[in-house]
């Protein structure tokens, strides 16, 4: 007998974006699944798309900024009750445009002792436990 209940799997890339001591999230649409909740900029790959390509992309159009993917920082996979995700999280760079929230509600600029004001995304908070384990290498 076939499982219908095979969960989609995608692969998705985040950018780490950090400006001195401090890094930027953004707050998900209360429409989408894990609505209000914070997390990196990126989203889902395309069939065939490099996962640098992919993040520049996603960067461009959820915020209208330009990126240079400077490495991977993170990996993780992550079984949401929906979907399960293969995370990229990748150190970038803004290179250009002006900062416009185009899907999020929100946009901020936090240091890693604000990270705890902030609920996350649940697949993002090994890569918070990374980050502020790592932060001064950054």
């Amino acid at each position: 007998m076939e499982n219908t209940n095979v969960k989609p799997k995608f692969k998705v890339v985040a950018a780490l974006i950090v400006d001195g001591n401090k890094f930027l999230i953004c707050k998900r649409p209360y429409t989408k699944a894990r609505g209000g909740l914070w997390e990196f900029v990126g989203g889902k790959v395309e069939k065939g798309e490099a996962l640098t390509k992919a993040l520049i992309r996603e960067c461009y159009e959820e915020l209208k900024i330009e990126i240079e993917p400077q490495g991977l920082f993170y990996s993780l996979t992550h079984n949401y009750d929906d979907i399960d995700i293969e995370l990229y999280l990748f150190k970038a760079t803004i290179t250009g445009g002006t900062l416009t929230l185009t899907e999020h509600i929100d946009a901020r600029w936090i240091g890693i002792d604000e990270i705890k004001d902030y609920e996350f995304c649940p697949a993002d908070y090994e890569i918070l436990d990374k980050i502020q384990l790592d932060f001064t290498a950054l």
